[in-house]
């Protein structure tokens, strides 16, 4: 059972409802997907060009209409972007989550990652003569030829919604990775601090020294080892979010050698497994890995910085969950409860899986 801290309400631990096997979803092995195709029977992750791609590589162009100087192409501004998009299968298994895996597992999904990062990157980039070649399988990985693009992408964005709180239509363990033409706007903002610290800073690295700060001051590290730290960030928005950092200098996933993947994985299983713990249920959130862009310029890959965020809704139990309304909206985000208080929280949530004590 659980106790809230502010109602007092009381709520059973969730149980996994979900089978193993699921012959309606698309995402299981050996099923038909939503425009036909079929999957294989994979038996790890499996990567397949989405079937309803947010961006593609063949669009329509965008053409602008506005005559120059009008107040039209003063406001109304766009700018066409195609891309590439994937989903990729964690796990087999239906009923599972990163929470549940093994560490060997999750490092099956950092090294798919990191394999169709390794596909995508510009032979320009500096990060070209340290990726090794892509290693997926042709014919157990439907990626569309990744390793032969019609242009070169600018950006790759991994990430993953857990949870219907977070829009995921499909419970089945999975991820997106989006590749486009441009550079979004929140990679982009981050970008231009690390390249100003940089810059201000002699050639230091933001978040290399914003790792080190966090894990000798302990307050907000929830967990780290010696490659990596989690920490609840001192300007973090959600009640128990939750900012792993590499803590020496990565630029993207293709920097890190066989052991920090390793560490990487195990990170990731700590805080999924802590958020699962803390309120007994299966915490809702939504993670993405920043990492350098796949083509930019020299200053631009060397001041890029691995990390990963993860951006979960609950507030005081599985049911109550955080609003950004009101004066949050309108004027700037309020804590309910400091970094410090939640990172404490989740230190206390470690050990084994709470479901594996009920099931």
């Amino acid at each position: 059972m659980v106790l809230t801290d502010v109602r007092g309400q009381q709520e059973a631990a969730s149980k996994t409802t979900l089978p193993t096997y699921d012959p309606s979803c698309y995402l299981c092995p050996g099923n038909k997907r939503a425009q036909g195709g079929t999957n294989p029977k994979y038996e790890s992750t499996y990567v397949f060009v989405n079937d309803y791609s947010a961006v593609k590589e063949d669009q329509v162009d965008y053409i602008k209409q506005e005559a120059e100087g009008s107040l039209s192409s003063l406001f109304l501004q766009a700018e066409a972007v195609t891309g590439k998009c994937y989903v990729v299968t964690f796990a087999p298994a239906h009923n599972l989550t990163l929470a549940d895996l093994s560490l060997s597992e999750i490092l099956d999904v950092i090294n798919t990652w990191t394999d169709i990062y390794t596909a995508h990157i510009s032979p320009l980039s500096p990060l070209s003569k340290v990726s090794l070649p892509t290693t997926l399988p042709p014919m157990s990985h439907e990626t569309g030829s990744t390793s032969i693009l019609k242009v070169q992408y600018r950006y790759m964005q991994i990430f993953e919604n857990k949870g219907a709180a977070m829009g995921c239509s499909n419970p089945h363990p999975h991820g997106q990775i989006w590749t486009t033409s441009g550079l979004p706007e929140e990679p982009a903002l981050e970008l231009d601090q690390l390249k100003r610290y940089k810059r201000e800073q002699g050639g230091l690295n933001m978040l290399e020294d914003y790792a080190s700060l966090e894990y000798e001051k302990k307050a907000r590290l929830v967990f780290g080892n010696k490659a990596f730290v989690a920490v609840c960030p001192w300007w973090g928005t959600w009640p128990f979010e939750v900012m792993v950092i590499a803590r020496q200098h990565k630029r993207a996933l293709v920097d890190l050698k066989n052991g920090e993947r390793l560490e990487l994985a195990e990170v990731i299983a700590e805080v999924t497994r802590r958020y699962d713990n803390l309120f007994e249920t299966q915490f809702p959130y939504s993670m993405g890995v920043h990492q350098a862009p796949l083509e930019g310029t020299d200053i631009e890959i060397e001041a890029s910085h691995l990390h990963i965020h993860f951006y979960p809704p609950l507030l005081r139990s599985a049911t109550v969950r955080k609003f950004l309304v009101g004066y949050e909206m309108m004027a700037e985000p309020q804590r309910d409860i400091t970094p410090e208080q939640a990172a404490a929280r989740l230190r206390n949530c470690g050990g084994e899986l709470y479901r594996k004590k009920i099931e």
